[in-house]
This record gives C-alpha cells, structure tokens and sequence, in this order.
C-alpha cells in the first residue's frame, strides 16, 4: 500500500504555505488559517485516515468558526473530533483574531452544526469512524476562514473576484493532488460550491472517469437541510452507491 498520508501532508503543506501568503482587502478584515495554527490535529487526522486509496472522495467548502476553525480537522465539531473520530492535539492561535470569534480550539463550548450533522450521518450509517474510512475520506477545498469587520463569515464565492482567482489557483492545485493520490471513483461535494470545484478538478484529469455527485449541505441556514437532514442524505448516498 502507497503512503498516501504522507503524499496529502506534503500536497496539504504546499496548501498551508500557498494560503498563508495570500492577502486579502475590503469586505475581508480577518483571516484564519487553521493549517498553521491547527496542524498537529490536522495532521493527526491524516495520518489516522489518509491511509490507502479510497473510493469515495466528500469535498467541504471552507472551516466553520467553531468547526475547522477550532480543531484543524474538517467539519471539526468539538465533540465529533474527540469522541467520534478520536483526534485532540494542540491548538494556536491566529495572529489577529476578532473579538467576537476567538480561537478556543478544543475548549471551544460551540458546536458546529454542521459538522454534528455530517459527522453524525457517517457514523449512523457507518458505525465507527474506522469503519466510514476504510474507503472515504473528507477534506475541504479551502482551509481559509474569512470574516468582515463585524466578525460576519464570509464564503468564498463572496469574495471580490481577483481575490477568488489568487484562492482558487493555490486551492484547485491542492484539489487536484488530493484526488490524484486518492484514486477515488466517485466524488461528492457537500453542496453545490464544492460539487462544482470537483467538476473544475475532473475536468483537468481527462485520462480519469468519475462519478460526480452532491450531498445535501448541512448548514442550519439551510431550510431544506433543517427539514430533511438526514433523511434526504441517506438516499443521495444510496443513489451513489456509497451505502
């Protein structure tokens, strides 16, 4: 078996570097990187499930403020991280924080709703985490955390278009490794954002053919996600062969 644990770290290191030197003007004022500041998690976390090919690739947009942002690992919700998915480790801070988003990493008392609903889902239908990786993985297409002058989100599709473009040159780049050292045969955005990033990425792997799909986006300002979690996922994962 291929290390592919150690290929994501270098390509996710090339990724951490490749942010961090990015700049960002109006309406961005703060950005967070939990690759720097979160790494042992982070690294932690693929070490422990970036083992061996996998079948099924789940792409995420960017970290949640009191997800990713806190713990380093995708959909990071504080208590899916520790008692789901077995990861702690230590935790920094970014250089510039708002006030009204600090970085408390593990001891952060928020739950990202989100990652419950996701992780919570794998673990319904897998059982253990063990189990859900032997042939999936997860990982986000952008580590970067963005917010306003008042501590408000911002995603990436709301940013001025030439910052979007510096964003996506460093992310595709990382996209297109990770499925290349995967090998997955189907691919899952959760949500719309991260399904087209996936076409993007296929679409510059022309000698590979997959199976593209999307997984209902589990933000709880999402009103269909509010109302149909995890019922409707349940099925998408069926009508992709993945349960």
């Amino acid at each position: 078996m291929k290390d592919t644990a150690a290929a994501i770290l270098n390509a996710t290191a090339a990724l951490r570097d490749g942010t961090a030197r990015l700049r960002f003007g109006d309406p961005v004022h703060f950005t967070y990187n939990p690759l720097t500041y979160a790494w042992a998690p982070h690294e932690q976390y693929v070490r422990t499930y970036g083992n061996g090919e996998k079948s099924h690739f789940f792409l995420g947009m960017n970290p949640g403020p009191f997800g990713m942002a806190q713990t380093g690992v995708p959909f990071g919700e504080v208590d899916a991280v520790v008692n789901w998915l077995h990861i702690r480790g230590e935790v920094g801070r970014p250089e510039h924080t708002h006030p009204k988003r600090p970085v408390e990493g593990f001891n952060c008392p928020r739950s990202e709703v989100s990652g419950r609903r996701l992780w919570g889902l794998f673990a319904e239908t897998f059982g253990t985490a063990e189990n859900f990786f032997r042939h999936n993985y997860v990982a986000n297409y952008c580590p970067l955390i963005w917010m306003g002058a008042t501590g408000a989100n911002i995603t990436p599709d709301k940013l001025p278009a030439e910052q979007r473009a510096a964003v996506d040159e460093v992310c595709m780049e990382h996209l297109v490794s990770l499925i290349t050292i995967l090998n997955p045969h189907t691919l899952v955005g959760v949500g719309a954002y991260a399904t087209q990033k996936l076409r993007d990425a296929a679409a510059r792997l022309p000698g590979k053919s997959f199976t593209i799909g999307t997984l209902l986006h589990p933000s709880p300002a999402s009103p269909i996600a509010n109302k149909l979690w995890p019922e409707r996922p349940i099925q998408q994962l069926k009508e992709l062969g993945i349960l």
